[in-house]
């Protein structure tokens, strides 16, 4: 696992300017660094060394220098294509998986990305065409960023990089921050800063000649018509999820695993070669947010080695504008700053940890999923008229009983589900800015996605959208940002390309059964996981967020933030501050909205303010 930075162009002090995006990236390699430059083009690479540690330094070349790679990522199928690669006369220096790649683009070009099963941000320079090819996997497990500056195609595994570049500018993007208020995360392809995007899961870029073309090479669209048994489904699925697992392993160091009490850590904790598990709790009055001892007895069952840490209230906020440096944009999830800390935990005692991320969203793990089926009772009652009684149950104040149930059966699913996170609506988030960009609504931006998957059932809808927006916007990033923070490799095995091809084709009834979710994934799970576990209810990670800001201390910073000049400039103060004063008094739970106001004044504070300079010389 490593970081990468570089561009193409004639920009001048290549070498200058290359140092300063690597130095800013430290933290995602900080065993070595290497640089390539040409006239045309500078690679930088930070290297965390997991494979082949003694002679995988990048960047890397083919034979006759010609071609040059940076990568970051796995390539957990390398063996098989090395041996593919021999077979048809390709020489190998090495043997890792970098060296894999070269060769692969040798042979494919560009298709190579559809030979691949891992997780990957790469950048290939290839001298005789003067062509740059950056790609980036599948789901989007690793980041890649770029902007055109001045002529240049600058790109990097994290912004902070680009924002070294010269002339690079430095502008909060309004409408990302509008749509920002809705999903709690950045949902579009630019970024918060002006002129910096994002390179979508499942695509590639190539850029010559003055000419950038991005391609989209995968999609993960669902089509759950398989007709297999419920037997025939768990035997599949226990196949693939344990050959998946045995490709994670695949490392020169040992291998450590989150484990939290849900059942998709601890299944890859029971499967996996490792003996070291992290987990962490929150400490609080009455001890409901702290879950670590359903880790330890999992870890007990499984003979596992379980370490784990308390979160105080006082490291919580104050490692928040850190992390806010480390996640490049605003982040409103509270799990996120969590992650930080059983990431940091972990890395005391290991270089690679294994983590659950993606099982929810390939098995129907959410029991939001679940609401179309609860909603088909009022289906027979006409649309106007359940959308009048929304209308009569509106008024009525927020937390009474059936009130939501009225109204979101007046709606189609398109209207009422925009991912896990729904935040302000779009007229609400227009209310509390104080300067809209009338941005789409999330249901207008949604829509093309929702079209594609028209011909499926609700649930299904709901399953495509979250992994197309929520698994890399919210789950990915934070995954990814908050590991390499402390330089630790985290490895998904539930997002393996083979893992989804049986997945993508589970009928809903395989996934939601029984009045519960992840059904066929549980019966698997079952079979070396104890009862409590596998039947555990999805709590996903608690965080006493709410509680805090009700006590004087949480209260206190939230509302010197919404005070702030930054805030003035962003938000009507009257408005936000309202929100933090009716949840203190206990009128209604805004915590999620006034968490994600916070949020992105941290995020502000440190990226417009001055704030980034102390973590930028030591990252």
């Amino acid at each position: 696992m490593c970081g990468i930075a570089g561009f193409v162009g004639k920009q001048d002090q290549k070498e200058e300017v290359l140092g300063k995006m690597m130095d800013v990236i430290k933290h995602r390699g900080p065993d070595s660094e290497g640089k390539y430059t040409t006239e045309d083009v500078a690679f930088g690479f930070r290297r965390l060394s997991i494979i082949d540690l003694e002679s995988g330094s990048q960047p890397m070349f083919n034979e006759d220098g010609e071609i040059a790679l940076i990568f970051n990522g796995e390539i957990y199928n390398s063996p098989e294509l090395r041996e593919r690669f021999l077979e048809k006369g390709h020489v190998f220096a090495n043997r890792s998986d970098s060296e894999t790649l070269i060769h692969g683009y040798e042979e494919y070009g560009e298709k190579l990305v559809h030979e691949l099963r891992g997780m990957f941000g790469f950048a290939i320079w290839d001298n005789r065409k003067k062509r740059l090819f950056l790609a980036r996997d599948f789901f989007g497990i690793k980041p890649v960023y770029y902007a055109m500056i001045d002529g240049n195609l600058v790109f990097g595994s994290e912004i902070k990089s680009i924002l070294q570049f010269p002339g690079c500018p430095r502008e909060v993007n309004t409408e990302a921050l509008e749509q920002y208020l809705s999903f709690q995360y950045s949902v579009l392809p630019e970024t918060f800063f002006k002129g910096i995007y994002r390179l979508l899961p499942g695509h590639y870029l190539t850029y010559g000649n003055g000419e950038l073309n991005v391609t989209q090479y995968f999609d993960p669209l669902l089509a759950p018509v398989s007709k297999d048994s419920q037997e025939e489904t768990v035997k599949k699925l226990t196949d693939v999820l344990e050959n998946s697992v045995e490709k994670h392993m695949l490392a020169d160091v040992e291998v450590g695993a989150f484990l939290s009490s849900g059942v998709d850590s601890s299944y890859i904790a029971a499967k996996y070669s490792g003996k070291k598990t992290f987990t962490v709790g929150f400490f609080d009055k009455n001890n409901q947010y702290n879950e670590t001892h359903y880790a330890e007895q999992c870890a007990e069952y499984l003979g596992l080695e379980n370490y784990s840490h308390t979160i105080t209230e006082d490291e919580y906020w104050g490692e928040m504008p850190k992390i806010m440096y480390h996640m490049d944009e605003p982040l409103a999830d509270p799990a996120a700053i969590a992650l930080y800390f059983v990431a940091r935990e972990a890395a005391k005692h290991v270089k690679v940890v294994t983590s659950g991320e993606g099982a929810d969203e390939f098995f129907g793990g959410y029991t939001i999923y679940r609401e179309s089926l609860s909603l088909r009772c009022t289906e027979w009652i006409p649309k106007r008229l359940r959308v009048r009684a929304a209308k009569l149950v509106s008024h009525l104040p927020e937390g009474t009983k059936g009130r939501s149930f009225v109204i979101r059966s007046s709606k189609s699913v398109q209207e009422r589900f925009i991912g896990n996170a729904n935040i302000f609506t779009a007229d609400e988030r227009k209310s509390i800015l104080k300067h809209p960009v009338n941005a789409p609504t999330p249901q207008e931006l949604l829509a093309p996605k929702y079209k594609k998957m028209q011909k499926y059932d609700d649930s299904t809808k709901m399953q495509y959208i979250d992994l197309t927006s929520w698994l890399p916007g919210d789950i990915l990033l934070k995954a990814d940002k908050m590991s390499m923070a402390h330089s630790l490799e985290l490895r998904v095995p539930f997002l393996d390309r083979e893992v989804f091809a049986v997945a993508s084709q589970l009928r809903t009834g395989l996934k939601l059964k029984k009045g519960t979710t992840k059904y066929s994934f549980r019966r698997v799970a079952e079979s070396c996981l104890p009862e409590f576990t596998t039947n555990k209810k999805k709590l996903g990670f608690p965080v006493p967020i709410r509680v805090w800001l009700k006590e004087d201390g949480g209260y206190q910073r939230v509302k010197e933030a919404f005070l702030s000049e930054t805030s003035e400039n962003y938000f009507e103060t009257e408005k936000i501050l309202r929100l933090l004063d009716e949840h203190k008094n206990g009128v209604r739970d805004n915590s999620r909205k006034i968490w994600t106001v916070y949020t992105f004044l941290v995020w502000h504070r440190v990226f417009f303010e001055g704030g980034a300079e102390q973590w930028e010389s030591v990252s």
